[in-house]
């Protein structure tokens, strides 16, 4: 069983300072969305997918991996996807079923990592699924935003397959996430 540890030196690594842009960056995306500023609201967005590819790649390369960027990123993760859902939301209400998939699946990922984090289990890192997920959820919000923004074209149906692709690749990363969680749960017990 790995056990989870917290250093004060952990704060400010440069990975986990990469991290705490990513939350920062949710509010001027929220704000700008909103008021129907999706130009910065796409740029807000690109740069918080950007620096998520960037966090955990720099963790390895400067071998400043800790077990608090191992909580951080996930969490980021989901608020930032939690935050596009509900923009999304306002932009397009009829998304509504598929968006509430995301929020679950967002939930239910955050469980199982308290789950872990109770039991002090190290978390796994990011699988191809997760990676993959994160890659469409950023892309398709991406354009939808664009489309919006510089174009000023709703294509309902592109919408809804890009975020119908969304979920299914999500979904996906869930069930992966679950065996994962399952075979470390059991591992932790014998």
């Amino acid at each position: 069983m790995d056990s989870w540890s917290f250093k004060a030196g952990d704060l400010v690594t440069v990975p986990n300072l990469i991290t705490y842009l990513r939350f920062i960056l949710v509010v001027p995306f929220v704000y700008f969305f909103l008021e129907e500023n999706y130009i910065l609201a796409g740029i807000m967005i690109g740069l918080s997918g950007l620096s998520d590819c960037f966090d955990g790649l720099l963790a390895r390369k400067l071998n400043q991996v800790t077990s608090l960027g191992k909580i951080l990123d996930p969490i980021a993760d989901k608020v930032t996807l939690v935050s596009v859902a509900f923009c999304m939301l306002i932009y397009m209400p009829s998304l509504f079923p598929i968006m509430m998939v995301l929020v679950a699946k967002e939930f239910l990922m955050l469980l199982g990592g308290f789950v872990m984090l109770i039991r002090k289990i190290s978390p796994p890192p990011a699988n191809i699924y997760g990676k993959i997920a994160t890659l469409v959820f950023y892309f398709s919000i991406f354009i939808i935003i664009l489309l919006k923004a510089v174009f000023n074209i709703e294509i309902v149906w592109l919408t809804m397959a890009l975020t119908i692709a969304v979920a299914a690749v999500m979904l996906v990363a869930l069930i992966q996430y679950a065996v994962i969680f399952v075979k470390l749960s059991k591992k932790d017990s014998q």
